[in-house]
């Protein structure tokens, strides 16, 4: 499928050999990737309807190849693209014909734990889960934890901004980040942050994260780590509608009460789940909330009768508590594998992601079913209830004319309306090229020009990720430049190595 990008600023100065030569100079051969059927792996990301081979692909080690990796691109005009695990589902890793895959797979190791200060040092290609399961011999954890945990990378978490179904109580990935080491395109490696809470100076770390890798590429993170909580339990709530589950979540927050995790699913979720994993859930529900509680025994055990008597207020028509720490996870299991249980219903899906304020749940689910009829496609709703992030997963078989062109419009209009209730386009997975076009309905173009500035002082000549998140590319001479001229930093005070 075609996918029109904005027009590069400058085409690359070398051709595919003679840009692998030079990179061999300083890298194993066999970290330089560019015969055509290798490259094919790196096509596309997991947002599937674009695919796209790289001139080549080059797999570093370390950060001192990152950094000469970059100058010589920078040098010779090549576009960057940094992938990690390939995860991404709104093709923030989506190639370019005419620049490099930047994989960042082979940077990981988990550096050093430290239990004083409560922190890990990774590599931005160790996955997720393999933090948490780094520290759990202690009894911590990492808390972000998307569903894609067993896969995903620390350094992809960063970029995009990850949450996971803990997300409500623990934050984001950028609630959790204490420090980073980036790689800029001139070549320069920075520090920001390190093992201390609240570093000094502009706030970099946070515009870095989410960034989607159109500033800088990560090559070493500095993540909090937590005590596991003394306990938790987590109750199944079944409804007879989506609207009165939505109503019983923006309850529970009303109350009070914040949820280590607070996860919704409708009938069609419901159905794939169950068929995939028996978890136990209640196939004659149209919708479910998972809400877990966590803290000392008592406190849990408090909540638990709490939110029991707020989702019963609310209309429930089955509820049931856990009772053990293998029931819990098994509650558990049926969320974490909605999506690729989705996939055994439908040939092809789109897994959306906008947020809206809690209050607007059941308005936004009643329309949902109005677009969903109008376009002719099925669509099953996973959501982070309790912080209002949407994943809609938008039915669809991509060998049937005109269906993968109606997915797309349904998910455009889906998205029109998180904005128009007072939302925004991405809680998590990014904007890439999927929610590129749709950013004029969330923001003006002054708003846009002012974000393409801060493009501009990491990157002045767009080399990194082009052709995401701006509709429209700006050269930095139209838009006033940020950044200090002569090769040095953006910000002359960062430290550099």
């Amino acid at each position: 499928m075609p996918l029109a990008m904005p027009e590069p600023e400058s085409r690359a100065l070398v051709n595919r050999g003679a840009l692998a030569d030079a990179l061999r100079r300083f890298l194993p051969a066999a970290a330089v990737i560019d015969d055509a059927p290798s490259l094919r792996a790196y096509e596309s990301d997991a947002f599937t309807l674009y695919r796209q081979p790289p001139m080549l692909a080059v797999l570093p080690q370390t950060t001192a190849q990152v950094a000469r990796i970059l100058r010589l691109c920078g040098e010779l005009g090549v576009k960057v693209v940094p992938r990690g695990a390939g995860t991404s589902l709104s093709g923030g890793a989506l190639p370019l014909a005419d620049g490099i895959i930047l994989g960042m797979a082979r940077f990981n190791r988990v550096l050093e734990v430290d239990y004083a200060n409560r922190c890990a040092v990774v590599q931005p290609g160790v996955t997720n889960l393999a933090i948490s399961q780094a520290v759990a011999a202690a009894g911590f954890h990492y808390a972000p934890d998307p569903s894609s945990q067993i896969a995903c990378t620390i350094g992809g978490n960063v970029a995009e901004n990850s949450g996971g179904v803990h997300c409500l109580k623990y934050g984001l990935t950028t609630n959790n980040l204490l420090g980073l080491e980036v790689v800029l395109m001139s070549g320069d490696v920075v520090r920001l942050g390190g093992k201390h809470l609240d570093p000094e100076g502009y706030d970099l770390m946070g515009v870095l994260t989410g960034s989607e890798g159109l500033l800088g590429v990560v090559t070493e993170v500095t993540v909090r780590i937590l005590p596991r909580p003394a306990s938790a339990r987590a109750l199944l709530i079944g409804f007879a509608g989506n609207e009165a589950a939505g109503d019983c979540v923006a309850r529970i927050i009303a109350a009070g009460i914040v949820p280590g995790g607070l996860e919704m699913m409708d009938r069609p979720a419901i159905h794939a789940a169950e068929a995939f994993c028996q978890a136990g859930y209640p196939l004659d529900a149209e919708a479910i909330l998972i809400c877990e509680l966590d803290g000392p025994p008592v406190e849990v055990d408090d909540l638990v009768v709490r939110v029991e008597a707020i989702a019963r207020a609310a209309g429930a028509v089955s509820l049931k508590a856990s009772a053990s720490e293998e029931e819990r996870l098994r509650f558990w299991a049926g969320r974490k594998a909605a999506f690729p249980a989705v996939g055994r219903i439908s040939p092809d899906y789109i897994c959306m992601d906008g947020t809206i304020p809690r209050k607007a749940l059941p308005q936004v689910l009643a329309r949902m079913a109005e677009l969903s009829a109008k376009h002719g496609l099925r669509v099953a709703n996973v959501f982070h209830a309790g912080d209002g992030n949407l994943h809609p997963l938008i039915l669809f078989d991509a060998n049937e004319p005109g269906e993968a062109e109606r997915a797309e419009a349904l998910g455009a209009d889906i998205l029109r309306l998180c904005v128009e209730v007072g939302g925004v386009l991405t809680g998590e997975h990014g904007v890439g090229v999927e929610k590129r076009d749709l950013m004029g309905t969330m923001f003006n173009e002054h708003d846009l020009d002012q974000q393409m500035r801060v493009k501009c002082a990491f990157d002045p000549d767009g080399r990194l990720n082009p052709g995401k998140v701006f509709p429209q590319l700006r050269r930095c001479a139209e838009l006033g430049r940020l950044h200090v001229s002569g090769g040095r930093l953006p910000f002359p005070d960062l430290p550099r190595f």
